[in-house]
């Protein structure tokens, strides 16, 4: 096998290990995936799973790198291109809640999930899920500063409606998946928007 088919097959590899821990971890946690039980389901050795990354942690970590990356393709990524404003934020707001009330992940949320159970985790995983959520806020910050300034009257700090929207995110994701909650997303939807300040819907528009 040429040098570029070998590299090409180890990416594969790479990627099939890291899409299969995304998707075990969202049902039983990043601490909770274990070397063993992942290698089994993808017919795999504990050494040939573990060697493309160097470690488990290494692997854990990658895997949460993934799931931030398929969460902005669903959410961010529609945006591009779009000019900074309200329909933007409305748009991202739509596309986020699009992406609790139908996740790619079977357990919900990836990274609410994470951050439930890192919080008080000290170690490198909690340090790159902290980075990962601090970098999206700051993001949905400048978003909401954007619309802002493109509205009329006073607004509250960007920094508090990103934290409000947020909060809502994360209580919209227990609705979907712990309660089973069909109104949910449309609750959800309606209450990002309005902490957003964003105009009310006209009667009949979508």
């Amino acid at each position: 096998m040429s040098p570029r088919h070998s590299a090409a097959e180890a990416a594969r590899t790479r990627e099939r290990i890291v899409s299969a821990a995304v998707q075990d971890a969202s049902r039983l946690g990043l601490e909770g995936l274990t070397v063993g039980s992942l290698a089994q389901r993808l017919g795999m050795s504990k050494a040939g799973l573990v060697g493309p990354f160097g470690s488990r942690e290494r692997l854990l970590m990658a895997a949460l790198d993934q799931a931030c990356e398929v969460f902005r393709a669903a959410v961010t990524g529609p945006l591009e291109g779009l000019p900074a404003g309200p329909e933007r934020l409305e748009r991202l707001i739509g596309g986020w809640v699009d992406y609790l009330a139908d996740c790619p992940f079977p357990g919900g949320c990836f990274i609410t999930a994470a951050t439930s159970e890192l919080d008080g985790r000290p170690g490198p995983l909690r340090d790159r899920l902290r980075e990962l959520v601090a970098s999206n806020r700051r993001t949905l910050a400048g978003e909401v500063a954007a619309a802002q300034a493109a509205l009329p009257g006073s607004h509250r700090p960007a920094e508090e409606v990103a934290t409000t929207l947020m909060g809502l995110s994360m209580a919209a994701n227990q609705e979907i998946q712990l309660l089973g909650d069909p109104s949910a997303a449309t609750r959800a939807r309606a209450a990002m928007r309005h902490a957003a300040g964003l105009p009310a819907r006209t009667l009949g528009s979508p």
